[in-house]
């Protein structure tokens, strides 16, 4: 009888034993759940259906440039997890990217426009300030501005976004290792704008005059001096960064960086000039990781944002493409490491974007080899479904809508005619307009919207949008949503908005199992922000 009862015995330790040993391996002890790294990288405006565009691309266009027909995202999907976050602040359905990134950056519900605040607008801890309370390395890069929504949300507390002129200082106060984007024109004083001064000189000396000298602020901070004197070395271009090894402040534009065309274009020169957002995040990851105690790295590929506001399918392409080079090289870094975590997600939807089939250039009717067309019946489809060769046509673009505007905006006022504008985008795209679509491009109207000093609905005069206006709210820029109305058929494609979208966006991941299964649910992203926080250790 002893004899059974002490199987028994033995039995309950071994199944208890099995069961702790589960749990652990589920990840409830705290050591289970944390990564020495964490890179978090996000694709500004990058939607499910900005993603789509990406896959279709690799997939399906004739001459891809992706040869292997995929994408750094399917890479991320044979080792990772994939999981989908809302993105919604504390009183709104839709975002905006300082908001959203806030609360990326804290865990924390925020107010529309806000950086680094809760929805009551009190000053929250985030995530660089964490990773340094812990000892580690943190760095920020983007290929916007490094006072832009996103980057300033990881590192600044200000009441709205636009105080681009104090978040400098903010971003100083943070201590980053690393910080690399564009954005000069918000650290140098008012004075260097007189191109007499010897201010002026010394600053276009420092820069090897790869940079327009030009100042947005009203005082006389310098706060590249600033910067200098807490212990960052300067860098304005490739050929500088490349040469850091320590605490690095990268300033590599006046305002935005290149676009992903410009980019695109300037890859096939070994000598350019500006460092690519692939290059920026390379060199940030060999400063970076030179800390023992690890690091935490947020990566912007920001302009597929700036592409989708304007509803520019070719520029948005080339900025997809640019993501998609950057993450392969983090992936490539990261290859065989179990100490990092990699977090790919988007702040928001930007655009409403997505191909669509429709009622112009239906196919003709045709025959078919299969068996149930050997009777001479013929294939004839309804509706134009799209051919994957626009694909090629779309990734053809040579200048971005913006780039062709700015061209004509240039123009003697007597030549600036429908006639040029149909000149400059036909010389520039793949899909050509007339001189009568150009001419309702170029149309204006009062504004319907005006509202005396807005920064964007200040203008009484504005390019006349016929359906939907109230959700181009950019008007400054509303020729080139108009543009891509005019090309939307022969483009297959339509552009909801010019604004964000409330779509919920992807989360990608990977890293140790047990790390990455918490974000593998329907997230939002104030519980994706925490997960992060809390992987560091």
């Amino acid at each position: 009888m002893m004899n059974i009862q002490m199987r028994k015995g033995w039995a309950c330790c071994l199944i208890s034993v099995a069961l702790l040993s589960c749990t652990a391996s589920d990840g409830v002890k705290p050591e289970a759940v944390k990564s020495k790294n964490v890179i978090m990288i996000i694709g500004d405006g990058m939607g499910p259906q900005q993603v789509g565009l990406l896959l279709s691309y690799a997939r399906q266009a004739p001459h891809s440039v992706l040869a292997d027909r995929t994408t750094a995202l399917d890479r991320m999907m044979e080792r990772g997890r994939l999981g989908i976050s809302l993105t919604y602040t504390a009183d709104t359905l839709v975002t905006d990217s300082a908001a959203s990134a806030t609360q990326l950056a804290t865990g924390k519900f925020a107010g529309a426009e806000m950086l680094g605040l809760d929805k009551d607008g009190n000053p929250q801890e985030n995530i660089i300030e964490k990773a340094r309370r812990l000892g580690k390395a943190t760095g920020l890069v983007s290929d916007t501005r490094i006072t832009h929504a996103t980057p300033a949300a990881f590192a600044a507390h200000q009441t709205h976004r636009s105080q681009e002129n104090s978040i400098p200082e903010d971003l100083l106060a943070t201590g980053a290792d690393v910080m690399l984007s564009g954005g000069l024109s918000y650290w140098l004083p008012e004075q260097a704008n007189d191109k007499n001064s010897a201010l002026h000189q010394q600053l276009a000396q420092m820069t090897g005059n790869s940079i327009e000298i030009k100042s947005s602020r009203k005082d006389a901070k310098n706060l590249l001096t600033a910067a200098q004197q807490q212990g960052y070395a300067l860098a304005f271009n490739k050929v500088q960064l490349q040469q850091a090894t320590g605490k690095t402040l990268g300033l590599f534009a006046d305002s935005g960086m290149a676009n992903g065309i410009v980019e695109t274009q300037n890859r096939k020169d070994a000598g350019h000039v500006q460092p690519t957002l692939k290059e920026m995040s390379m060199q940030a990851l060999e400063i970076l990781s030179r800390n023992e105690q690890g690091f935490f790295l947020m990566i912007e590929s920001g302009q597929i944002d700036w592409a989708a506001h304007r509803n520019d399918t070719g520029l948005l392409l080339h900025e997809m493409l640019r993501f998609n080079d950057t993450l392969n090289a983090v992936l490539d870094w990261a290859e065989n490491r179990q100490d990092t975590l990699i977090i790919v997600t988007a702040d928001h939807e930007t655009g409403g974007f997505g191909f669509s089939y429709s009622g112009v250039d239906i196919p003709k009717p045709h025959s078919l080899p299969g068996a149930a067309f050997a009777g001479g019946a013929l294939f004839q489809p309804n509706f134009n479904f799209g051919d994957p060769s626009v694909l090629d046509k779309i990734y053809a673009q040579q200048l971005s809508y913006h780039d062709i505007f700015s061209q004509f905006d240039r123009l003697p006022k007597d030549r600036q005619t429908p006639l040029k504008l149909t000149e400059l985008v036909n010389r520039y795209t793949e899909f050509k307009i007339t001189e009568a679509q150009a001419v309702k491009i170029l149309a204006t109207e009062a504004n319907p919207l005006y509202r005396a000093g807005h920064t964007s609905l200040g203008e009484k005069t504005v390019p006349k949008m016929e359906v939907n206006g109230e959700f181009f709210v950019y008007q400054k820029e509303n020729r080139e949503n108009l543009l891509a109305q005019a090309v939307a058929a022969s483009q297959q494609v339509v552009w909801a908005t010019g604004t964000h979208t409330s779509t919920p966006v992807f989360v990608f991941v990977t890293g140790r199992e047990q790390v990455t299964q918490p974000f593998a649910k329907i997230l939002h992203h104030t519980r994706l922000g925490q997960l992060a926080i809390d992987a560091l250790h």
